[in-house]
């Protein structure tokens, strides 16, 4: 006889099953009409706690733990919603550090599905109502389920992570006291335009009347398009380089100390267990978000700098350059666009001291896939190029063209699956005519979806 937990985790992958069969997360109508009526039906369950929203092209998973953190640390109760998952769906809506169990997402959904069967269908193309529109889609259906279940549970504050953009993006029903906005790039360009500004613009939409936006260092136009938007909001501003930011970085042992510049003052000796430049740019973003919220600041002080250190010191962000096994070293990196590759590779030149570094690499077809090969060409000896689970990832064979071009022939290894593409690298990496083995690794990256998966094969997500 299976036991509760067993029966649960059964009905988890039904009730999965039957969620991901709606539009996928590549999938977009840019409308915020259909999760406005389900929250609405459901009695706004986002009103009952108060919220930090996050956007940007990189980094908003890492800032988003990182400041759930900070928060727990100082006694609050947290909900966190991040995606995509790495590994399992229930990653994606955390309490208190930990992801929710199978029981409360799938009650949770019971809770919520004969509401969503009201809404579905209900708005056309063009935003009108009438029978024959639009069902809900896999992201808004997981943006209900989370707000549902921050309020039942319930939590002090909820850490949001847009799925898209901003405006329009379903998380946006939120009313962020504070909104948080990590670096921006070029991304997504097919539904957010394709210049920095038009980006910028769209994702400055998270900044509500009357908030605090928290504003990590961006290119001039995107910088302006954000400011833009706060003064006609009335909200107040920290830029990161102004107001506050990294003053001093150190490599340490397993990570780095910072001393950061905080909106209430500086705070010293913070060992940060993750590598590279752009993690340490995370971290004052997640601090000055959270001083935001607790009303620290020039008139009344910093928080309390053990608390904070102690909390920077449990952080962690799983599949950013994490290392999965060692002899040889293998590292796992989520990096899906050019401009989150660059920080990959710099801080892989800066905390690693490969002689021979090996990369496994499978990407999304709708990414600037060549961008990415380009960044990561001067970093890697060699490039075994597979690809993943996700009907939208890049075929092998295209990848492979791609891979000659920017690597050259010599360079290139295919393989069609990932766990042997792993396995090529490791013999690679361990050259039989190389007699030194240390200072050797692979490092598997290009997709969230390559580095989840990688995890699951390497033992990584137990």
């Amino acid at each position: 006889m299976a036991t509760e937990a067993e029966r649960y985790a059964a009905q988890l992958r039904e009730v999965e099953a039957v969620i991901t069969a709606r539009w996928g997360e590549g999938r977009l109508h840019p409308t915020r009409e259909r999760i406005h009526a389900l929250l609405d039906l459901l009695g706004e369950p986002q009103r009952n706690y108060r919220s930090i929203h996050l956007t940007g092209t990189n980094g908003k998973t890492s800032t988003a733990r990182m400041i759930d953190e900070l928060l727990r640390g100082f006694g609050l109760r947290t909900g966190r919603f991040t995606s995509p998952h790495l590994t399992h769906i229930t990653e994606r809506i955390v309490i208190d550090g930990e992801p929710i169990s199978p029981r409360t997402f799938v009650e949770g959904y019971r809770d919520i599905a004969p509401l969503i069967e009201l809404v579905d269908g209900q708005f056309g193309p063009d935003n009108m109502v009438g029978e024959g529109g639009i069902n809900l889609s896999f992201f808004e259906v997981m943006v209900a389920l989370a707000y549902s279940i921050f309020a039942d549970t319930p939590v002090d504050v909820a850490v949001v992570e847009v799925g898209l953009g901003g405006e329009w993006d379903a998380t946006n029903e939120l009313d962020g006291d504070v909104a948080v906005v990590t670096p921006i790039d070029l991304d997504h360009m097919q539904y957010l335009g394709n210049t920095v500004e038009s980006i910028a613009t769209e994702k400055s939409g998270i900044i509500k009347q009357d908030a605090t936006a928290i504003l990590a260092a961006q290119p001039a136009a995107a910088a302006a398009a954000l400011l833009r938007r706060a003064v006609e909001v009335e909200a107040s501003v920290a830029r990161e380089g102004l107001e506050f930011g990294v003053l001093e970085r150190g490599l340490a042992v397993g990570g780095q100390v910072l001393t950061v510049q905080g909106l209430g003052g500086v705070y010293d000796q913070l060992f940060l267990p993750l590598y590279g430049a752009h993690q340490a740019q995370n971290a004052a973003c997640a601090l000055a978000a959270v001083e935001a919220l607790l009303g620290a600041g020039a008139a009344t002080g910093r928080l309390e700098i053990d608390t904070v250190r102690e909390a920077f010191a449990r952080m962690s962000s799983p599949g950013r350059l994490e290392a999965v096994r060692s002899s040889p070293t293998i590292l796992v990196d989520a990096a899906h666009n050019p401009h989150g590759m660059t920080a990959a590779v710099a801080t892989l030149e800066e905390s690693f001291d490969f002689r021979r570094l090996v990369a496994v690499f499978a990407a999304l077809a709708d990414k600037n896939v060549r961008g990415m090969l380009e960044v990561l060409e001067p970093a890697v000896t060699d490039i075994v190029v597979t690809q993943n689970s996700s009907p939208r990832s890049m075929q092998v064979d295209d990848l492979a063209a791609l891979a000659v071009d920017v690597f050259g022939s010599d360079r290139v290894t295919v393989e069609g699956r990932l766990d042997d593409a792993i396995d090529a690298a490791v013999r690679l990496a361990e050259d039989p005519d190389d007699e030194i083995v240390v200072g050797v690794g692979v490092i598997v990256t290009g997709s969230v979806v390559t580095a989840g998966e990688a995890r699951v094969l390497l033992g990584a997500d137990t």
